[in-house]
């Protein structure tokens, strides 16, 4: 029973040209799509198909037995195709996967693009796109139709807008605002503790809510997101607050004294 999996082709080209072609392994599980688009690619000049696969085991062999430039991947080969492009391309890291499915969402897009895949296209793509998406992906490009574009340019804005701009849910209370202010002034936890008159140990574990609430990992972090978010402005009215209900005074240096 044949492996699935094309041997080498007799070179038929000097050695120079070879080394310029376009080398891909075709990996889809329906022959009739395997052997179409090795038709559409093989009338090509600079474009020669080095292996097919019909499903990811052959893949994977085909891939670490041939060297090529370029796979093209069908999406429905595997359960889980983008953990499958991360796993091939840890295998050949200089391969560049264009993935070809009946269909594809916003989320599947990113995902795709993030696991290291260069193009994406669909089973009802032209014979005449086709190629030049294989052309443009070996140059270094990325390939997307205009949705996937637009997806992608969408899921950038969301992501810069939750770097940029503090969650409401993450809001901080009064008391945590004040320690907040007080790790921006350099302060150590034991301090912190004696400012606001509670343990160290309290203050630890208010400062773990505030990291988790924030999304930062230290101190460092945390002292940059409260420049960046203004937050010592909130905080100084907190502290303002604070000091109003319970008769303390805050003075400069971060020390505080009873009113009298």
């Amino acid at each position: 029973m044949a492996s699935g999996v094309a041997k080498p082709q007799p070179g038929t080209q000097p050695a120079s040209a070879e080394a310029d072609r376009i080398r891909v392994i075709i990996a889809d599980s329906q022959a009739i799509f395997r052997v179409g688009i090795r038709k559409v690619l093989a009338v090509e000049d600079g474009l020669r198909v080095v292996a097919q696969a019909e499903n990811l085991g052959q893949t994977i062999s085909a891939v670490a037995k041939f060297p090529a430039d370029m796979l093209l991947l069908e999406s429905r080969i595997t359960s889980n195709s983008p953990e499958a492009c991360s796993e091939l391309l840890k295998r050949a890291p200089g391969l560049k996967i264009v993935v070809i499915t009946g269909d594809v969402d916003a989320d599947q897009t990113v995902e795709y693009l993030r696991r290291g895949v260069k193009g994406i296209v669909t089973r009802s793509i032209a014979p005449d796109l086709l190629v030049r998406c294989v052309r443009k992906v070996a140059e270094g490009e990325t390939w997307l139709d205009n949705r996937g574009v637009n997806w992608v340019i969408e899921a950038y804005r969301s992501q810069a807008a939750l770097l940029t701009s503090p969650r409401p849910k993450n809001r901080l209370s009064d008391k945590e605002l004040l320690i907040v202010s007080c790790v921006a002034q350099g302060m150590r936890n034991k301090e912190i503790a004696q400012e606001v008159g509670t343990t160290e140990q309290v203050i630890k574990n208010y400062l773990r809510k505030v990291y988790d609430k924030l999304g930062v990992s230290d101190r460092l972090e945390l002292a940059l997101y409260c420049i960046h978010h203004r937050l010592m402005d909130k905080a100084k009215v907190a502290a303002d607050v604070a000091a109003t209900t319970t008769g303390a005074a805050v003075v400069p240096n971060g020390a505080s004294t009873k009113v009298q």
